[in-house]
């Protein structure tokens, strides 16, 4: 098998760290099963909104150079 791109690699390493945060912080993973698929949805809304500031903050950076 062909090796994977740096990218991919970096981004599974970025993976890895962030799941031992989440433990490190919430003291458990995604394999929790405390959570209703509602729950989960809403954290996941949550973090898409958190992203949509993050993008346009830098388009609007951008905008002004």
């Amino acid at each position: 098998m062909k090796q994977p791109s740096t990218i991919l690699q970096q981004v599974i390493a970025d993976m890895r760290v962030r799941e031992e945060r989440g433990l490190m912080k919430y003291g458990t993973t995604v394999d929790r099963t405390d959570l209703t698929q509602a729950q989960w949805l809403q954290h996941a809304y949550e973090e898409a909104l958190d992203l949509a500031i993050y993008l346009k903050k830098v388009m609007s950076m951008k905008a002004h150079v």
